[in-house]
């Protein structure tokens, strides 16, 4: 009943047929066991000496007894990842902390006025760009604004299906009644140069079904600017987008009316982080005829 036992096993080779199946059931297992380590011992010593981490073309190489070991290289390199993760959280608990001590504690009744409820003057709709954080940007406090982030700061026209913007959108002006919507463009927007590097034959994607919302700033650009290069092209419909998006803002329902009636404002702006300069207009009362606006108030920080 031995021999096909050890016959059978994935971890023998030619030689594994010097075991003496005459030996007991008992001894055959022992040996068997013996001979199980042995085999694996050896591939484990033999990687874990070799100069390199990058494992993964050797273990192909050594097939299933390399399991362990790769286990192994694979939890040296989530170690790794751990203390590097756990780095960036040191420094982020560090912010934190002084953000409690210094802002926090210091204002105390302020958070405390805050935690029962919140009155924010602005909605202020950005791009998720890391370099773009409009709180950093303007200065603004904890309580004054009411952000959005998106891909390339775009408001998406009311007849569209839902979105979290749109949510955002009607939270803030019908619940919170903020009395100013700021929408932010940028410089080197990567949404808007999806957006102005697509065409009819690019392959569906989360991007392109979000920055098709921009195609009439997309569209205008083209018609004004071809003659200029790309990146002019690009700069000129990041300030376009943002006029779409103001545009748009006036096909909700709720903000047309309270714009007609003075009761809310929209404003338009533009970082440009290459020089950090602001760019600020707002959106002239019943502006929208023939698909264009009128804006007032502009202003230029620098």
């Amino acid at each position: 009943m031995a021999r096909p036992l050890i016959q059978s096993s994935s971890l023998y080779n030619s030689s594994s047929s010097s075991v003496d199946l005459h030996k007991s059931s008992g001894t055959t297992r022992i040996l068997r066991t013996q001979l199980r380590f042995s085999e694996v011992a050896q591939p484990h010593l033999r990687l874990l000496n070799m100069p390199s981490c990058n494992s993964t073309p050797k273990l192909k190489a050594w097939k299933e007894p390399m399991t362990l070991t790769k286990e192994m290289v694979d939890g040296k390199e989530m170690s790794s990842v751990n203390e590097c993760e756990s780095n960036e959280f040191t420094t982020l608990k560090h912010r934190f902390l002084n953000f409690k001590k210094d802002k926090y504690l210091k204002n105390l009744e302020h958070f405390q006025n805050l935690a029962d409820e919140q009155s924010p003057k602005f909605l202020v709709i950005s791009c998720a760009d890391s370099r773009v954080c409009p709180s950093n940007i303007l200065g603004l406090q904890p309580g004054e604004a009411f952000v959005v982030r998106n891909i390339a700061n775009l408001v998406p026209p009311y007849e569209n299906g839902p979105s979290e913007t749109k949510a955002a959108l009607e939270f803030s002006v019908n619940t919170l009644k903020v009395k100013n919507i700021l929408v932010i463009g940028h410089s080197r927007c990567g949404g808007i140069r999806a957006l102005m590097s697509m065409d009819d034959e690019t392959n569906s994607s989360f991007i392109r079904s979000w920055v098709v919302v921009g195609k009439n700033a997309r569209t205008s650009t083209k018609a004004v600017a071809s003659n200029l290069s790309f990146d002019q092209q690009c700069k000129h419909c990041e300030k376009e987008s943002v006029n779409g998006s103001l545009m748009n803002l006036l096909t909700y329902p709720w903000i047309k009316d309270k714009v007609n009636n003075g009761e809310l404002l929209i404003h338009g702006g533009y970082y440009d982080f290459i020089d950090c300069s602001f760019e600020k207009w707002t959106l002239e009362n019943n502006s929208r005829v023939d698909d264009q606006v009128t804006i007032r108030n502009r202003e230029f920080w620098s």
